[in-house]
Order: C-alpha cells, then sequence, then structure tokens
C-alpha cells in the first residue's frame, strides 16, 4: 500500500512536471518561428521541417537506444497472422489521426491570424482545456471540481494575456478557425490518453508516428494548396536551418514527448490547463528577446493563471 502510494505520487510529480516542460517548450515557438517567417519562409515549408526534422531525430533515438518501432498488439499478447496486421494498421491509423490532429491544429491557428487578432485568436485556442473536460465526460470520466476551477481562472488569465484594449473586429470564419485549432489540440491530448491500440508504446514511439504523419500532411497540403514540390522556399541561409532545428526540437520534438508523458501520468485534462504556461513562456521570449510591452494587465493575467495551476496542483495533492 506504501508503496503504491509511493508510486502514485511519483507519477504525479513527473506528469505536472511534463505538463509543465511541455508548455514552457511549445512556448517557444516564436524565438525561432519569427525570424523564419521575417526571412520569407512560407508557413507550410516551415510546418513540414518543422514536423519531418523532430520525426527524423527521434527515428534515431529510437534506433540508437533499441527501442520499438512496433505498432501491433502488446508482446504480452498472443496474436497471429491476421490479427497482427490488423492491430499494426490500426495502431498506425490512431497515430496518424493524432499527427494530422496536432498539424491541423497548428495550421488552423496560423489561418486564423488572418481573420481575427492574434490574440483574440490565442484567447480562442485555449478553450481546449474546456473541450478535453467536455470530451472526458462524454467518455464518463469526470474532472473535479478543482480542475474545472483551474479551467474558468487560467482561461480569464488568458483573456487578460491576450485581447487587446480597445475595438477588436470579429470575423467569424477567423473565430471558427481558431475554435478548431483548440478542439484538433483536445483530440490530440485525449486520443494518447484513453486509445488502446497504442496504451502500449511508448511516448517516444507514439510521438515518432504522430510527426511523420505530420510532415506528409503538410507537404500534401503544400502541393495541392501551392502546386510547388520545391521544400526549399525561402530557406537560404544558415540561420535559416538553425532556427528550422531549434523549431524541431524545441516547441516540436520535447513539447509533443513531454505532452504524452504528462497526459498518461495525470490525465489530458490537467495536462491541459498546464498548456498554460505556452502563451506564458511566449510572452516572455517576446518581452526579454523582441522588446515587447508588459502591461499591468497582462501582469494580472499571469499571476492569475500561476495560481490557477498552483490551486490545481495542490488541491490536487492533498485530495
Amino acid at each position: 500500500m506504501v508503496n503504491d502510494k509511493a508510486y502514485s505520487s511519483r507519477l504525479r510529480i513527473i506528469g505536472y512536471a511534463a505538463g509543465i516542460a511541455s508548455g514552457i517548450s511549445y512556448g517557444m515557438n516564436p524565438l525561432f518561428a519569427k525570424p523564419l517567417l521575417e526571412s520569407g519562409v512560407p508557413v507550410l515549408v516551415m510546418l513540414f521541417y518543422r514536423y519531418s526534422i523532430s520525426a527524423v531525430l527521434l527515428f534515431l533515438l529510437i534506433s540508437l537506444t533499441k527501442g520499438s518501432f512496433r505498432t501491433g498488439s502488446s508482446p504480452d499478447t498472443p496474436t497471429q497472422g491476421k490479427t497482427v496486421r490488423k492491430d499494426r494498421l490500426k495502431g498506425l491509423g490512431v497515430m496518424a489521426f493524432m499527427g494530422i490532429s496536432f498539424a491541423c491544429s497548428s495550421l488552423t491557428l496560423f489561418n486564423s491570424y488572418n481573420y481575427i487578432p492574434s490574440g483574440l485568436a490565442t484567447t480562442l485556442v485555449y478553450l481546449y482545456p474546456a473541450f478535453v473536460a467536455l470530451t472526458m465526460v462524454f467518455l464518463k470520466v469526470y474532472p473535479s471540481w478543482q480542475v474545472w476551477v483551474a479551467i474558468a481562472a487560467t482561461f480569464l488569465g488568458i483573456v487578460l494575456l491576450s485581447v487587446p484594449s480597445g475595438d477588436v473586429q470579429i470575423n467569424f470564419f477567423g473565430v471558427f478557425l481558431a475554435a478548431l485549432s483548440a478542439l484538433c489540440c483536445a483530440f490530440y491530448l485525449v486520443t494518447v490518453n484513453v486509445s488502446k491500440s497504442i496504451r502500449h508504446l511508448s511516448e517516444t514511439t507514439i510521438t515518432f508516428y504522430a510527426l511523420s504523419a505530420g510532415a506528409i500532411f503538410f507537404y500534401v497540403i503544400r502541393v495541392l494548396a501551392d502546386g510547388d514540390f520545391s521544400l526549399l522556399t525561402g530557406v537560404d541561409t544558415a540561420a535559416d536551418w538553425f532556427n528550422l532545428i531549434g523549431l524541431a526540437i524545441v516547441p516540436t520534438m520535447i513539447s509533443m514527448l513531454t505532452l504524452a508523458v504528462s497526459s498518461r501520468s495525470i490525465g489530458p485534462t490537467k495536462t491541459s490547463v498546464l498548456g498554460v504556461f505556452e502563451p506564458l513562456s511566449a510572452i516572455m521570449v517576446g518581452v526579454l528577446l523582441f522588446g515587447e510591452p508588459l502591461t499591468i494587465q497582462m501582469t494580472i493575467g499571469i499571476c492569475i493563471c500561476i495560481a490557477a495551476v498552483l490551486f490545481m496542483i495542490l488541491t490536487q495533492r492533498r485530495s
């Protein structure tokens, strides 16, 4: 009993730490993406390299550590013939769905910027903890009241952080794209936690296949949308490659790996609340490195977000 409690406590600590690390690393997007956009690298090219370089690095990591690329049933499950092939295809299908969901989240978010202010888009994207919680309720897994309070409080904090003062032009198609981005992110988080087809796979293997599916998705979209098979458009300097590699490692590979670890350790709903560290770290990058202003309203929003996360962690630990 003592060992079970100790293991459960360690698992919670790992889950919360991984969730915070995922949010902070994902918030590093502007550090690498902003110079690439300013250099003229098309969004679809940037996203393709972001996913494909991450997939290659994970392939090398799995190979060097003698990990498994197996996608079928657990090695402990006696299967043969058609059942093995069916299980492998099912596992690949689930991870392809995850990869495309995460890719669609990025794509719809970038496109929403064409219709609504980025601050409003950021606020709407942070609806995804609510989407995750509602999805889990549909699956008959009910978050505690502390988690619901944390979701509401962090959303309020994001509103203070992101929504600009004055009149904001509302374009309903842009609102739809931002909300769709949140929904796609929620699908990814829930799937990595509840899917039985990938339950026996390591987080590294799951992330590798999801990233590979995302890279293929972005290449196909680029060819269909732009009619351009080239992947070197706008990538001209060593600095561009440095930023592409940084984008692939920090806010992509590290963020998705720790996201999977956190979701499996503490559940997708609590992990989604910890996603509040994404805009927090993005704002700090902007303030410290790009000279962007930090207003009183933003400071209050940051304090509310951090207080909400601490409330969720401490009250859950006590209960």
